[in-house]
């Protein structure tokens, strides 16, 4: 037999037939995740009264809904704490129909977005400041999602590295030199 003429056998076949079905099969199931949050979140659009529309999207491994509209800061709340609360009261919807847990992400009024810049911005600043004295440096408390914009950042940037510390609410990211 040849290099070429390689025997394949029925299982090995079959898992290969598979693969794409998997993926294809993953892509399903996080857009029926953003189908259920959505509908989650205009459920609780219609008793608080407040419009906006939801945008579907897949990013990488995770459904993410985005409510857009004006006057939706009062869904943000003080430091994106009552977003937090939206999110986790969405993910707690979708496991109740799908039985699985969800590690959807929820936008409203393009806050994620904003926070991101910030904290991307905040990062890098931080990063010279420590490559440069030497010292650790303790941000403050932050969201896991914060966290890890930040810990996504440091791991970017050589002579530093980071961790996190603390227990919620109050864990946050120290930043300090390799």
């Amino acid at each position: 037999m040849s290099g070429s003429d390689i025997a394949v056998g029925p299982d090995e076949d079959a898992a290969r037939v598979d693969e794409p079905a998997s993926a294809q099969q993953r892509l399903t199931a996080l857009e029926q995740e953003g189908e259920i949050a959505a509908d989650y979140i205009e459920g609780l659009l219609d008793i608080v009264d407040m419009d906006g529309d939801l945008d579907l999207d897949v990013e990488g491994s995770r459904a993410v809904v985005a409510v857009v509209g004006d006057g939706l800061d009062k869904l943000i709340g003080s430091n994106g704490e009552t977003l937090e609360a939206l999110q986790e009261l969405t993910r707690l919807a979708v496991l109740q129909k799908t039985g699985e847990r969800s590690r959807l992400m929820l936008d409203v009024g393009g806050h994620r977005a904003r926070r991101r810049a910030e904290l991307r911005e905040l990062a890098a600043d931080v990063a010279k400041r420590v490559v440069g004295g030497g010292k650790q440096e303790k941000l403050s408390p932050m969201t896991p999602f914060e966290r890890k914009v930040v810990h996504d950042v440091i791991a970017g940037v050589d002579g530093v590295r980071s961790e996190s510390e603390g227990e919620e609410p109050n864990r946050c990211v120290v930043v300090m030199p390799v």
